[in-house]
């Protein structure tokens, strides 16, 4: 479907085609007209579907057709986890705004300089991206007017629930009109997502582009079993030297072992950087603009830090660290395989840590194939698996038939690889308005 069908307005759609935008997305043209409608939305749509346009061009839309009320109102309210998403939000919005006359996009995020958000605000603002945190500071300073906000929008609604800011959501949503449109976009639409729903949302039209279990297509998943943390060193380093990698993510689970493994990693002649919670806005924002450059091959990430990378030329997604719940393993190999792109995901693991595979296998569905690499392999026996109810549905191995320890040796002799939608949920120890 053509965004002309849609309805939008002229500007928005000479945006789009500026944007090099052709065909609208599943989740685009489910939600969009609903939108357009007036009606609150719940969408659950896996990363990389186009969910930002899908929530932003019908705000923008509305927009378009109303003058601006001066001041410091702000009209289009947008909630994110993160600072990396609120950016990457920030940045989408003005460019699908890019034909509005005179749009005021303003992001205000933890880690960044108030000065330059108190002139932002000074001024009118007509698409405000916030974290919740740094947002309840400005509301509590009486520094930021929501009264006249029309269109609410909570993107990635589980992550910041899982991030402990229901009550800053709680309270940000009590000082915008009742009358305002609300877009809740969601790995899941049940559990705590739906209660919050119940309480800020009128008759909302669900939306559900992808169940969990079937985001994977493009990405080609393996387990590789360690004997120690520096048999998982030895494994990496091996990896990365593949012809293969244009460039890795590497998950690790808190913030001092990115450090250290980033730091590792650069004496054994890798192009590393580091990106966590710890780092301040200009550090974080350099990281990834080395990274998109191309001037970093590997980056090193905790949980919180990565959500919202969206890096078309990531090939590998490498947990060197385990995550702390199955769910967010699905957000971390979503980083690779982005938009229809072939990626793969590759988990480090020790004997003693093979029952949370067993978790991660349960939750998305199928079984993992336990891969090794010729020369490092483990000296401890792999774990057999049980064989899965849904063993006859199991993805094929190198050899087009399921495996249980086959070599891993890198090269170009593999099946295509596939995209998912990452539903994260809290697995790194770091929380709360220290990442806002």
């Amino acid at each position: 479907m053509s965004f002309q069908a849609l309805g939008l307005a002229a500007p928005l759609l000479a945006a789009v085609s500026r944007a090099g935008f052709n065909e609208a997305t599943a989740v685009q043209q489910q939600a969009i007209p609903a939108a357009l409608a007036g009606q609150d939305l719940m969408v659950s749509a896996q990363t990389g579907s186009g969910k930002t346009a899908a929530f932003m061009l019908p705000a923008l839309n509305r927009l378009s057709q109303q003058a601006g009320k001066g001041g410091r109102g702000v009209q289009v309210l947008v909630l994110t986890p993160t600072r990396e998403l609120a950016m990457q939000v920030s940045q989408a919005s003005s460019e699908l705004g890019s034909q509005m006359q005179g749009l005021r996009v303003a992001t205000v995020v933890g880690g960044m300089p108030y000065g330059a958000q108190l002139k932002a605000l000074s001024k009118r603002v007509d698409v405000l991206v916030a974290t919740p945190g740094r947002l309840m500071d400005h509301l509590q300073s009486k520094r930021v007017d929501l009264s006249t906000v029309h269109t609410l929008i909570l993107d990635e609604a589980d992550r910041m629930l899982d991030m402990g800011f229901i009550d800053d959501i709680k309270a940000i949503v009590a000082r915008t009109p009742a009358t305002r449109q609300t877009l809740l976009f969601s790995a899941t639409l049940d559990g705590h997502v739906a209660k919050l729903a119940q309480t800020m949302m009128r008759d909302p039209v669900q939306i559900q582009i992808s169940a969990p279990k079937a985001r994977h297509a493009q990405i080609e998943q393996h387990v590789l079993y360690a004997d120690s943390i520096e048999h998982k060193i030895r494994l990496l380093d091996h990896m990365l030297r593949d012809a293969d990698m244009d460039q890795a993510i590497v998950f690790t689970a808190t913030k001092r072992g990115a450090d250290q493994l980033a730091d590792t990693l650069n004496e054994q002649g890798f192009h590393a950087q580091a990106l966590h919670g710890d780092m301040n806005q200009r550090q974080r924002t350099r990281a990834l603009a080395l990274l998109q450059r191309g001037h970093v091959k590997v980056l090193v990430a905790t949980d919180v830090a990565a959500r919202g990378i969206d890096v078309q030329t990531i090939s590998h997604a490498i947990n060197f660290d385990l995550p702390m719940q199955a769910e967010d393993y699905v957000h971390r190999i979503g980083r690779t395989g982005r938009a229809g792109r072939q990626g793969t995901a590759i988990t480090l693991v020790e004997h003693r840590d093979r029952f949370k595979v067993r978790r991660i296998e349960q939750f998305i569905g199928h079984g993992i194939a336990t891969s090794e690499i010729v020369g490092l392999e483990p000296k401890k026996t792999a774990p057999s698996k049980p064989k899965p109810a849904s063993h006859k549905a199991r993805r094929p191995g190198f050899n087009g038939k399921p495996q249980s320890a086959k070599p891993y040796t890198g090269g170009h002799a593999k099946p295509a690889r596939p995209s998912t939608r990452a539903r994260s949920g809290s697995g790194s120890t770091e929380r709360r308005r220290a990442h806002a």
